[in-house]
């Protein structure tokens, strides 16, 4: 009897022992799945680091897709007259032209309000010649009217079409290291190209042109993108990841690598707004050329910082208020420039044509304040 009782204990000892084993081992493999869902999967795909780069992917192919339609290619039609070698019976060269027709693209462009394209100047800047505008599907449409603004480096053209707009963002709170987008038709040749980067620099100032057009511009606060924008990109724009605009592509420096610039998106408003109302452009205008002095040189010349004029305008706002070259503007509005190479031009910017602006320089070692109406860029 007692060894039958042996017998029953230890086989339901062993039996309570198995039951806490298994428990404990089923246990550890629910406590290894639960955990499983919160480390990365190097080798299956799908883990943290995965799903990161593909979340980051999936922005940048939806906001292509979405802004696509409304990214156009700027291309232009004209007639030139080349040389032609020509050598007469005598084997004596005789100069000759003849005409030749240029059909080339030549920038890019987006829509912003049904049938009108904002491009830069700089792309439609021959006035002689035709431009149509060529959509994603390379549907042609010819450019009935052109609008120049005379103060940044933007154009809008008008197509007898409806095609949808970008969403404009704003430039205000954009910081170095963001995402950005840039699409165009680079090298006017590969339409649509596609680039991203991030904004590499902010506040910039620039010479800005066309390799095509042979024209130059200098642009202050432009943004500074590592994108690649190349001969073609301007005019398109550069967007962030949720898919507005917050900039126009409008120069590569040519000497370095993926250093692209871009208008400020907020500098565009204001001239659309400006044309929306009047059905053209019309900027406040200074009339000074000025380099801005850095502090070193202010100390070493014993002058203050500012901006220095270089030259006056004949006519202009600045020429009627007694403004000489050799003044060095320090205080706009009561605010400082010290060397901000965009302050002034923020500063004129924000005005409107008609308004003042007071402004306070330095000559000869004293301090004076004017009043200065601004009037309309001739």
């Amino acid at each position: 009897m007692k060894i039958k009782t042996f017998l029953i204990g230890t086989a339901f000892g062993i039996f309570l022992l198995g039951a806490i084993i298994v428990g404990g081992i089923f246990e550890r493999l629910g406590w290894l799945k639960t955990l499983d869902r919160f480390l990365p999967k190097n080798t299956s795909g799908s883990g943290i680091l995965e799903q990161k780069i593909l979340k980051e992917d999936s922005i940048i192919i939806d906001v292509v897709e979405k802004a696509a339609p409304s990214v156009v290619t700027v291309s232009i039609s004209k007639t030139e007259k080349v040389p032609l070698l020509d050598f007469d019976f005598f084997n004596q060269f005789n100069f000759k032209t003849q005409e030749k027709k240029i059909e080339q693209d030549i920038g890019s462009g987006f829509v912003v309000d049904g049938g009108l394209v904002v491009t830069n100047k700089h792309v439609v800047s021959d006035t002689s010649a035709k431009y149509t505008v060529i959509d994603k599907d390379d549907k042609t449409y010819e450019v009935s009217a052109i609008y120049r603004d005379p103060a940044n480096d933007m154009a809008i053209l008008k197509i007898n079409a409806s095609l949808p707009a970008l969403p404009l963002g704003s430039s205000n709170q954009l910081k170095v290291g963001q995402l950005v987008i840039a699409i165009g038709t680079a090298l006017g040749e590969f339409r649509q190209t596609v680039t991203t980067g991030v904004i590499s620099g902010l506040g910039r100032g620039i010479t800005a042109g066309s390799a095509f057009e042979g024209y130059v511009e200098r642009l202050d606060d432009v943004i500074q993108t590592d994108a690649a924008i190349n001969p073609g990109n301007s005019g398109g724009p550069l967007l962030n990841s949720a898919g507005e605009v917050i900039g126009i592509n409008v120069a590569v420096a040519g000497e370095a690598e993926n250093i692209g610039f871009a208008i400020p998106i907020n500098i565009i408003k204001e001239s659309l707004k400006s044309f929306k109302e009047t059905g053209e452009f019309k900027r406040p205008f200074l009339g000074v050329e000025y380099q801005m002095i850095s502090k070193k040189a202010a100390l070493l010349n014993e002058v203050p910082q500012g901006a220095y004029v270089q030259r006056v305008v004949e006519g202009s706002s600045a020429e009627k208020a007694g403004l000489k070259e050799g003044d060095i503007i320090t205080e706009v509005d009561g605010k400082s420039l010290g060397e901000d190479p965009s302050g002034l031009a923020k500063a004129i910017n924000e005005k409107k044509v008609g308004g003042e602006m007071e402004i306070k320089y330095w000559r000869n070692s004293e301090t004076k304040t004017v009043k200065i109406k601004l009037e309309e860029r001739k």
